[in-house]
């Protein structure tokens, strides 16, 4: 999946979701349609449906996006160093298709110590 073209994505995905999974934008805070699921299931990657999160790793960490203490497994997200926006973070994509998720932080519960913050846009649950 990660040699889809740039159109391949345009026509795909949404304008929103093409602006966050592919263009590394944010949706604004608060305003993600997975943020208040508290449904048992699996969080996939909107770009190519790889399962990426479960249900039982979500927490409301207040922050405004959908968070996790950890990913499914360590082969599904891609770890990338972001000094953008003054800022020194981590970024997470998705390993398979390199889909733009969000950020992880070592500010989490203390299960694992991180967060992993993600865009709604980025993910798709499916119910089990």
């Amino acid at each position: 999946m990660k040699n889809k073209s740039d159109a391949y994505w345009r026509e795909k995905l949404s304008e929103t979701a093409y602006q966050v999974c592919r263009q590394q934008a944010t949706e604004p805070p608060y305003s993600g349609k997975l943020l208040h699921n508290h449904k048992t299931g699996i969080y996939s990657c909107t770009c190519c449906d790889s399962p990426l999160f479960s249900s039982s790793n979500k927490y409301d960490s207040g922050c405004g996006w959908p968070s996790f203490d950890a990913p499914l497994n360590d082969d599904c997200i891609s770890y990338i160093d972001d000094h953008s926006h003054g800022m020194k973070r981590i970024e997470i994509r998705c390993k398979y298709c390199d889909s733009h998720l969000g950020h992880v932080f070592n500010d989490g519960p203390q299960t694992t110590g991180e967060r992993y913050c993600v865009n709604s846009i980025s993910l798709i649950f499916t119910d089990k």
